[in-house]
């Protein structure tokens, strides 16, 4: 199985944008978020993805197939030094558990050594069990891991979780 971590260019946006509503579906669960009169979800940074250079879109292919997607930004989430954050990634059902978001996400944290940080929500277990098991092997557990830290204000503060991590270069010193 090759997995494949390709920067998307934009004619891939409209793939992107299909993954994207599959990805909002699965976390409608934890944020609530109601669809549109035409039945989407709606992704309001996606345009930004091709137009920031502080963001980055890639495409998670496997054996030439699409798998997912990952969102890498420049935005920090907590109040602390950062290079790069996760703003999104997905895996789609059919490849999880077979090791692809692994293989992406490390893929990811070798192309953008730095300072990073990540979000996911408590309630969501298997993101939890995913990040804290990916983000302890890549890092060989030096990583922190923040609860309720976010710079909004609001109810999602206390119901995540921020993990701190270095990455790359910046991680070998």
């Amino acid at each position: 199985m090759n997995v494949c971590l390709k920067a998307a260019v934009p004619e891939d946006k409209e793939p992107m944008r299909n993954l994207l509503e599959k990805y909002l579906y699965e976390f409608s669960e934890w944020e609530g978020q109601d669809v549109d009169c035409n039945g989407l979800y709606g992704y309001p940074y996606l345009d930004a993805y091709w137009t920031d250079e502080k963001r980055y879109p890639f495409l998670i292919l496997v054996d030439g197939k699409l798998a997912g997607f990952a969102m890498v930004n420049c935005y920090p989430i907590v109040d602390t030094e950062a290079d790069y954050t996760m703003a999104e990634f997905f895996v789609m059902r059919k490849y999880r558990k077979r090791g692809v978001g692994r293989q992406a996400a490390f893929q990811l944290f070798d192309r953008f050594p730095g300072k990073w940080q990540l979000k996911y929500y408590l309630e969501n277990k298997a993101s939890s069990v995913f990040w804290n098991r990916i983000v302890g092997e890549y890092t060989g557990r030096a990583y922190e891991r923040l609860q309720g830290s976010l710079k909004e204000a609001g109810a999602d503060a206390a119901r995540t979780v921020v993990l701190l991590f270095e990455c790359g270069e910046a991680r070998n010193g």
